[in-house]
């Protein structure tokens, strides 16, 4: 359900987003300005820590756009289109040092707050590079991006990254609703399951396969094949590709018990991060 209705003073945004994204960017363009060699490699990626940047700031530029209303056709949901359209919008905007950026990135994101004031209700936004969404679940999709690749550089700089429960808590409204896009088909081809995955401290929510078709909702089921207690923080590094699932498993941030408690490994598998 979407709320119609101001709940904070910030248009159809949750209590507590706003500042969430507001801090995000205030965190990343911090260490923007602090680092010093903006070819620095980020670990895992082939992008530098300037390439890294300008990305955020176009990403939020392009979140500002859409809660503004404009139509902004960027891939087609699928990684490899979003990775190509990455490619040419990141080929077509040269800057690339680390003070210009960091102002940048916590521009647009301001620019996104005021159009999100502007609108009184939680509507449709344009179509997204997601999907269409609500725009309170555009909101969480910018706080979601800006994490990510935040945790990307601060690691580079070795500095302390910005994910925490608080925050992970409010990604969850756009995990909901784009879970079930990132599927990977092969891997959930025939199954039947129902797992009911619990942040610990946090929320509960379902995940049902039905001969490999997947629903995705924000209440558990009332009977689950197996249930996953997760810290939420690993949850969400998982969910985007950040962490491995086998380490956190190691090192006790994930359990799972059930009728069929073997079903958990299997999970991180049933998905391809966007």
């Amino acid at each position: 359900m979407h709320s119609t209705e101001r709940r904070d003073g910030s248009g159809p945004l949750p209590a507590g987003l706003d500042q969430a994204i507001r801090e995000t960017a205030e965190e990343i363009a911090t260490l923007l300005r602090g680092a010093p060699d903006a070819t620095l490699a980020l670990p895992g990626s082939e992008w530098t820590l300037g390439e890294a940047a300008a990305h955020l700031a176009l990403a939020n530029q392009l979140m500002a756009d859409l809660a503004s209303g404009r139509e902004r056709p960027y891939g087609d949901g699928t990684p490899q289109s979003l990775a190509e359209a990455n490619a040419q919008s990141l080929a077509g905007f040269g800057e690339r040092r680390a003070e210009p950026l960091a102002a940048m990135i916590r521009d647009q994101a301001e620019a996104f707050l005021e159009a999100m004031t502007r609108s009184a209700t939680d509507g449709p936004a344009p179509f997204t590079p997601l999907g269409p969404m609500y725009l309170s679940d555009l909101a969480s999709y910018l706080l979601t991006h800006m994490l990510g690749h935040g945790y990307d550089l601060a690691r580079a700089l070795k500095r302390p990254h910005m994910v925490d429960g608080a925050r992970t808590s409010l990604c969850m409204p756009f995990m909901y609703r784009v879970m079930a896009r990132c599927t990977d088909t092969a891997a959930t081809a025939g199954l039947t399951a129902r797992y009911r995955i619990r942040l610990r401290g946090g929320e509960a929510f379902g995940v049902s396969l039905t001969d490999g078709d997947m629903r995705v909702t924000p209440e558990p089921p009332d009977r689950a094949d197996c249930t996953i207690l997760i810290e939420p923080t690993a949850f969400l590094l998982i969910a985007l590709g950040r962490r491995n699932p086998w380490r956190a498993m190691a090192q006790g941030q994930i359990l799972a018990w059930g009728p069929k408690p073997w079903l958990a490994p299997r999970f991180p598998t049933l998905f391809t991060a966007p």
